[in-house]
């Protein structure tokens, strides 16, 4: 589930059912997870950026919370989706965010992911003045080392390296904790993290398929499955849901006349069983699984939680209780060895 303030359509926030004067507040974000929760989904992206360009005009949703500090505050209100929060990782530090995902997992148990984002915006390399901003390919090449660092960092602390032996006065075994010593042409991080191992080893880390980069889960449009290297392939698509044939699609292009403009994305405009179908021949096709985002919220995520994931459940294709508690043991993958620990390094 990918959640997108209002929804993913610009201007799902002028909907009568929408909560446009909550979008800042902390119970918002903990409505939106624990209704994503109720339907058993896997996990939920919360969706991040550096504000838009100044030609962006005034009747979009202007604003936004920190996706990680969302995902800290929503953590001790849930019990087993995993909160895999944004990061523009074009202009931040990857030393800063393996730490705060890290964080993350703790305060979480084991629930913690990351999506990784890069920007070739002016606007965005504007507001931290320290270069212009990269074209595609480099951005994409940077990010690749971006994760490359936050996982060595992730594994600079050995499972068993925190000792807390209050009679020999030893904190930590300092032999379990490892330089990372990487250097490259956009990084070069000593560490190690000042934060112990995460609870999963490896936090999961999200990506679109064009991105590049070591992810867990690639992002694809349905159709090009094919074309993503990852243990995990998960269709994006943009869902209006509504159980009356032909009023979603209504919907949309009610929307899109007030925005004045489509979505460019993968969308469904369709019933719940339409959608339930689509979704059973994309598995069939070789998706691991989807990345569903609601069009507008909170009409299209219920429609998704109490309509579609039901129908799913009947047909046998989705499951009828939690049977993990971390993340990775949601989607089936084991905890990664730590790089270290066979080699003493």
């Amino acid at each position: 589930m990918g959640l997108e303030g209002a929804g993913w359509h610009p201007a799902a926030w002028r909907e009568p059912d929408a909560r446009p004067a909550e979008l800042f507040s902390a119970r918002y974000w903990v409505d939106l997870v624990r209704e994503a929760e109720s339907g058993l989904l896997d996990f939920v992206t919360i969706e991040d950026s550096l504000v838009d360009g100044p030609e962006e005009r005034a009747d979009r949703v202007r604003g936004r919370l920190d996706a990680v500090l969302i995902a800290s505050r929503v953590a001790p209100r849930t019990t087993r989706i995993g909160l895999v929060p944004t990061a523009v990782v074009t202009h931040t530090e990857p030393f800063h965010l393996s730490k705060a995902i890290a964080t993350l997992d703790y305060v979480s148990s084991g629930r913690a992911g990351l999506q990784v984002r890069v920007s070739t915006s002016r606007y965005d390399a504007g507001h931290f003045g320290r270069r212009p901003a990269p074209d595609p390919a480099e951005a994409c090449a940077e990010a690749a080392h971006y994760v490359e660092v936050v996982r060595r960092l992730w594994d600079s602390w050995e499972d068993d390296a925190e000792i807390r032996d209050v009679a020999t006065g030893r904190f930590v075994d300092r032999e379990k904790l490892h330089y990372i010593d990487f250097d490259g042409p956009w990084f070069s991080v000593k560490g190690p993290s000042i934060t112990p191992r995460p609870p999963q080893g490896q936090p999961l880390v999200v990506a679109p398929a064009s991105a590049g980069v070591e992810a867990d889960v690639a992002l694809v449009a349905p159709a090009r499955a094919a074309d993503a290297e990852a243990a995990d392939v998960f269709g994006d698509v943009v869902v209006f849901l509504d159980e009356t044939p032909g009023r979603a699609a209504d919907r949309k292009a009610r929307l899109d006349e007030l925005a004045g403009a489509e979505l460019d994305a993968v969308v469904f405009a369709g019933t719940p069983g339409e959608l339930a179908d689509e979704l059973i021949s994309w598995q069939a096709a070789g998706l691991s699984g989807f990345r569903l985002r609601p069009g507008a919220i909170p009409h299209d995520l219920t429609e998704i939680t109490r309509k579609l994931v039901p129908l799913l459940q009947a047909r046998g294709a989705f499951r009828t209780r939690y049977s993990a508690n971390t993340l990775r043991g949601l989607l089936g993958l084991g905890r990664p060895a730590n790089r270290h620990a066979s080699t003493g390094d």
